[in-house]
């Protein structure tokens, strides 16, 4: 089962991830996670992805479908979570292309939708745990004793420097005129399954789980 969680930023698409990982043992394909890895790894491919980083320069849709064919190819669980990937339309052809070519296929796109308000409220408060990755929220979702992680008792609390309101709209605004029509690409074939994103977690998670199965 491979399928895409598709969303504006701060929508919860890595903690639904993390709960498919958790449960189904999925694969989480993080393109931002796939390139950093890559950049290390030593490999042809990992030594044309450093080169253009190391110069500023945005990694090609090319090399990008690449790192997604190796792990494809290379890794095996109960399927794959594409996460931030695809961004455009030429992405989606060329994740449709691959699939085929491997012999496998998309089974569904979750969207998460959100009111962009809401949004940016809910992630104007929001810092993780540096150890374990648990989200927080400074009105919905407080550590019960201040500094300290409630699931792994870390006491690196990390918020992103673009996790304020400014920041938050610049990125909306890329995400809609970027990625937002892959909504209708997705609705188009038949794929596209909406839940609510700013929903409790648990009720996203649960409408997800009914989407899966």
């Amino acid at each position: 089962m491979n399928i895409i969680l598709l969303g504006p930023p701060g929508a919860g698409k890595g903690t639904q991830a993390r709960h498919l990982v958790e449960t189904r043992g999925m694969i989480q394909l993080s393109t931002g996670d796939m390139l950093r890895e890559a950049k290390t790894s030593g490999t042809e491919m990992g030594k044309k992805v450093a080169e253009i980083m190391d110069a500023g320069k945005l990694v090609t849709d090319e090399i990008v479908i690449g790192l997604i064919e190796e792990k494809l190819q290379s890794e095996a669980g109960a399927g794959f979570i594409f996460d931030g990937f695809p961004r455009t339309l030429a992405q989606a052809d060329a994740l449709a292309a691959l699939l085929a070519k491997l012999g496998q296929s998309l089974h569904t796109v979750i969207e998460m939708r959100v009111d962009d308000e809401a949004l940016v409220k809910r992630i104007s408060g929001r810092f993780t745990c540096g150890n374990c990755g648990e989200v927080y929220h400074d009105e919905t979702k407080p550590t019960k004793v201040e500094g300290v992680c409630d699931k792994c008792g870390g006491t690196e609390m990390v918020r992103r420097a673009d996790d304020n309101e400014e920041s938050l709209r610049t990125r909306l605004m890329e995400y809609y005129k970027k990625t937002s029509p892959l909504i209708g690409y997705y609705y188009a074939k038949g794929d596209l399954r909406p839940v609510n994103g700013l929903a409790d977690i648990d009720e996203v998670t649960a409408s997800i789980e009914a989407i899966l199965s």
